[in-house]
């Protein structure tokens, strides 16, 4: 893999584990999901899936480029990922809701990939249809 590939891995994985371990705080949690209650199991497994990103983020790194330029970039790539979802969590916490892809209590994800309640409840086809159409809501 080329190094651009793998610094680009690393930024996303980094900006993926800060999301998912702001998520597993009940009032960011609330603010992307929330037609879901935030459970002590929910944020279990948002931790541990936050570690494990931003452990893959520092490997990535480490595979780019020698260990004292690699930990210079990581550190800093933790910054930066921590501003993005902070701004993010500010001004568009739906944005987020894809990574709320945890399974629920019957093992069926809850997120946007296993079309979860926000597809079924024609929120986002709707938001899509507003933003085609022009019309905002607020």
């Amino acid at each position: 893999m080329s190094d651009l590939a793998l610094l680009t891995a690393a930024l996303v994985c980094a900006v993926c584990g800060m999301a998912w371990l702001a998520l597993a705080m009940k009032p960011h949690w609330a603010q992307v999901q929330s037609a879901r209650p935030h459970t002590a199991a929910i944020a279990r497994r948002l931790r541990v899936a936050g570690a494990v990103a931003l452990l893959l983020s520092l490997a990535a790194s480490l595979g780019a480029d020698h260990p004292s330029m690699a930990l210079l970039f990581w550190v800093m790539t933790l910054s930066v990922s921590a501003v993005i979802v902070a701004m993010t969590l500010a001004y568009w916490p739906k944005c987020f809701i894809w990574l709320s892809w945890l399974p629920d209590e019957s093992g069926k994800p809850t997120g946007l990939i296993g079309g979860g309640p926000a597809w079924s409840s024609g929120r986002i086809t709707r938001a899509r249809s507003s933003l085609q159409s022009g019309s905002s809501h607020g």
